[in-house]
């Protein structure tokens, strides 16, 4: 397309779309016009001009280069005095503003650590199958950003979510696995691939996954948190109103005094986050051809003591058996055998954290 020559101008909606039609839309690469993004609203007044675009969604990471690429194209190519307005529409509704997120959920319950490797997804894991073997609805939601480890225990790698219309809105449609609806940025990822993202980009794509996705009505939402504490909690904190937390930790002190700060994170004056219990994990070691025996290698009571230390519940006393790991990598969490000791012992947990929330409601 040529530059018009601006001697005794005037408007016509042609001109417009030739300029438009220069300008390519990153999101379909494709220009404005194939894509389908001109709104059938242009006004034409004088030396002003008004139409809209179509937008996928309000969150689009390319509208406002959009806009200034097709404002800057009709200044070329038609005229620099010309005045440009450009209103925006959007095929997904946005969330409304007001609207709590998981708004359908009864209780939203934290499952943290102080430190890594104490066994917290794995707690997370066989804590929501446990949950909705006893007829409760659940969701998971893996907010581990940087190390999702999700769709690896419930043997769903390969599994991408997709999107479903609801009132207007595309929405993630979450997997469902052994009774539990499941999401993870594992999904989406490639899981040979590092997420080197900043702390604004990780939190940004963990409130998408909260806010645009169908989770539906549920009794638990289970959220299985990065070790420590991090921007993630903080995102957590202010964007969802936790019902309470679950603190795992292995016997050894080292771990335990990492534990200390995860109950003070939640204890803080400005969170007040309950705290329905510690979890003792990996509390003893029992070999298969052994089960009778009991062998403390990181240590005895360790988290029982830090409990009656707090005046705290203390859930559960889980054994490190090997089991747990292999059914973990295989994808099939070890409270799906429920006959097992180890199935009765997450069971048991998933009981005592039922009891607790109600007490706290």
């Amino acid at each position: 397309m040529q530059k018009n020559k601006e001697t005794d101008m005037t408007l016509y909606p042609k001109l417009i779309t030739d300029a438009l039609a220069t300008v390519t839309y990153a999101g379909t690469k494709k220009n404005l016009i194939e894509s389908e993004m001109l709104v059938d609203d242009m006004r034409i007044d004088g030396m002003k001009v008004s139409f809209s675009l179509l937008f996928p969604k309000e969150t689009d990471p390319f509208l406002k280069s959009t806009i200034k690429a097709a404002e800057a194209a009709i200044h070329y190519y038609v005229s620099k005095d010309v005045e440009v307005t450009i209103n925006t529409e959007f095929k997904t509704k946005p969330r409304p503003k007001d609207e709590p997120l998981l708004k359908g959920v009864k209780n939203i319950i934290a499952v943290s650590s102080g430190k890594g490797g104490v066994g917290k997804s794995t707690v997370s894991a066989n804590l929501a199958v446990s949950l909705a073997r006893l007829g409760y609805t659940v969701g998971l939601l893996d907010t581990d950003i940087f190390g999702p480890s999700m769709p690896k225990m419930f043997g769903c790698e390969d599994a991408r979510p997709y999107a479903v219309e609801k009132d207007g809105r595309q929405l993630i449609e979450p997997i469902e696995r052994y009774g539990v609806k499941l999401l993870s940025i594992g999904f989406f990822v490639s899981p040979e691939t590092a997420t080197l993202w900043r702390g604004g980009m990780a939190c940004s794509a963990l409130k998408q996954l909260l806010a645009d996705a169908d989770w539906g009505e549920l009794d638990f939402m289970i959220l299985d948190t990065p070790p420590g504490t991090s921007d993630i909690h903080l995102s957590l904190l202010q964007l969802l109103k936790i019902s309470g937390a679950v603190i795992v930790s292995t016997p050894q002190a080292v771990a335990l005094a990492d534990a200390r700060k995860g109950i003070d994170m939640y204890q803080n004056e400005k969170v007040k986050v309950p705290i329905l219990g510690l979890v003792e994990n990996m509390a003893y070691f029992t070999p298969a051809e052994l089960p009778e025996n009991k062998y403390y290698i990181f240590g005895r009571g360790g988290c029982r003591k830090l409990a009656e230390e707090l005046h705290l519940p203390l859930l559960a006393e889980l054994p490190l058996v090997q089991s747990i790991c292999e059914n973990g990598d295989e994808g099939r969490p070890a409270a799906m055998d429920v006959a097992s000791p180890t199935g009765q012992a997450f069971l048991s947990l998933a009981q005592a954290v039922a009891t607790m929330s109600r007490r706290n409601q």
